[in-house]
């Protein structure tokens, strides 16, 4: 399925035209808004960017895991969206990205994280979504648990809370 999105954002940007019909029909978001996508990405829906509402972003894909992290005592239960799954509907194939919070706190993620035992932009913390006191409403969270790499300081620096933007950097 990546690969199809891949193929027809290059389509997309072979006829020039940013938007088709049916991703202006699939990107048509009806709650709030509560994250943007920009930089080169090719498939946009609103002013050279994509914006995701919380159905939006359950409808590109769903991953949960459990881990433990460094900010909560015992073993945590993450929903999300994968990065990866994210980054391959808007077409992102490289770079890095600039991941910004609520208070305009930002990190940079290399685009080669979003693998598939990587990171989730994760919406749901023990089933339940995520209140801007809980740090949502969206949280990047790595699967700690899953491997040694996973537990660096750098890895914790990444995992942004209150993240509402995401910019994608050549």
């Amino acid at each position: 399925m990546r690969y199809i999105f891949r193929t027809l954002a290059i389509c997309i940007l072979v006829v020039g035209t940013a938007v088709t019909p049916a991703a202006e029909a699939r990107d048509a978001h009806q709650g709030e808004v509560i994250l943007t996508v920009s930089g080169p990405i090719y498939v946009t829906s609103y002013e050279g960017a994509a914006r995701f509402d919380l159905e939006m972003l359950q409808t590109v894909g769903s991953k949960t895991f459990t881990t433990t992290t460094i900010w909560a005592s015992g073993v945590q239960t993450f929903a999300g969206v994968a990065l990866a799954d994210l980054l391959d509907v808007r077409a992102v194939e490289g770079g890095t990205l600039r991941a910004s919070a609520m208070n305009d706190y930002a990190v940079k993620i290399p685009v080669s994280d979003a693998v598939e035992v990587g990171p989730i932009v994760a919406y749901a913390l023990n089933r339940a979504p995520m209140s801007i006191r809980d740090k949502g409403p969206l949280w990047i969270v790595y699967p700690y648990d899953s491997s040694e790499k996973h537990r660096s300081e750098l890895i914790y620096a990444r995992s942004i809370w209150h993240l509402d933007r995401i910019e994608v950097q050549p």
